[in-house]
């Protein structure tokens, strides 16, 4: 049995149909249908569901997904445990970033720099279900995962606790209200995040429980280009507060969401028992320094986590 076809056969029910799986792989569909069919063969059994318009796994097929998966990790770590043999503490370390992480991430990696200037960091910078996909097959080892996560799947440092705040233009009536409830926003458009976001999955979820489906407005992956529709007037947002530009810059009105508050905590996450390299315990080293030195002393008051008041 061929790693080479148990990753294809991965993919394809990762991204979803073929095509995407060949583009992840850097290959071409037919290689990658003929991968899974020798795989098939070889077993003596369907492992997709056939004819559906999204690849979706059989019975027989689940269980060998799971299989799959962490034989791909067990071949991850093996590679892994080879290069760092070869080169100490060089080489390179792979982590997903959200795309509200630069705040969370940027101090990281600058101190992480300092210590260890011969480490390359290669970022994966997609959402949190695509982080925890890249870290199922084994192309990463560390990732900032939304919460909450699995126990059983993952070992985890908090990196944030924080709550969505809604961002507006300045000059729009929500300047004059530093609180607002979920369901005022109910006749407001929104600009989301793209569609396989988790955060989206939360707004919607909170508003449905306020009795409302909201108003989409636009979509993007880039903060940046979220910040511009919403300084432009095309809608308003619903960010974590640490993310938000602060209230004095005279651009934005920023209100503390509540009624009910949505969570938004960052986690940095590794599979539980997976081999860590040299450079992901160097990196866990400088992040559980960074989160000591940031606790508050014994009698201190705790270090705000938003710009939320």
């Amino acid at each position: 049995m061929e790693l080479r076809n148990l990753e294809a056969f991965v993919q394809v029910v990762q991204c979803g149909g073929f095509t995407a799986a060949a583009d992840r792989l850097g290959t071409t569909q037919p290689t990658v249908s003929k991968l899974l069919a020798q795989l098939e063969r070889e077993l003596g059994e369907p492992l997709l569901q056939r004819p559906v318009r999204r690849a979706l796994p059989t019975d027989v097929g689940r269980l060998v997904l799971g299989h799959a998966e962490r034989m791909l990790r067990e071949a991850a770590s093996i590679r892994a445990g080879v290069a760092d043999l070869r080169q100490g503490l060089g080489g390179e370390l792979r982590i997903g970033v959200p795309p509200l992480g630069p705040q969370l991430f940027v101090p990281l990696i600058h101190a992480f720099k300092l210590r260890h200037p011969g480490i390359e960091l290669k970022l994966y910078e997609d959402g949190s279900r695509a982080i925890e996909q890249a870290m199922l097959a084994g192309e990463l080892e560390l990732g900032g995962l939304l919460a909450p996560l699995d126990d059983r799947r993952y070992e985890h440092l908090m990196l944030i606790d924080d709550r969505l705040a809604l961002l507006a233009p300045a000059r729009s009536r929500w300047s004059r209200h530093p609180v607002v409830r979920l369901a005022e926003l109910a006749e407001e458009p929104l600009i989301l995040f793209l569609a396989p976001y988790m955060l989206n999955e939360r707004i919607d979820e909170a508003c449905r429980q306020c009795g409302f489906t909201p108003q989409i407005a636009g979509r993007s992956g880039q903060i940046g280009f979220i910040l511009e529709l919403v300084r432009s007037g095309v809608g308003v947002a619903l960010l974590p507060g640490s993310e938000l530009p602060r209230p004095d810059a005279g651009e934005f009105a920023v209100s503390a969401l509540v009624e009910p508050e949505i969570a938004w905590r960052i986690d940095l996450a590794w599979l539980r028992g997976a081999y860590l390299s040299h450079a992901a315990r160097a990196w866990l080293q400088v992040v559980r320094e960074h989160l000591a030195a940031a606790r508050p002393r014994r009698g201190e008051a705790p270090m705000a986590k938003s710009v939320i008041p």
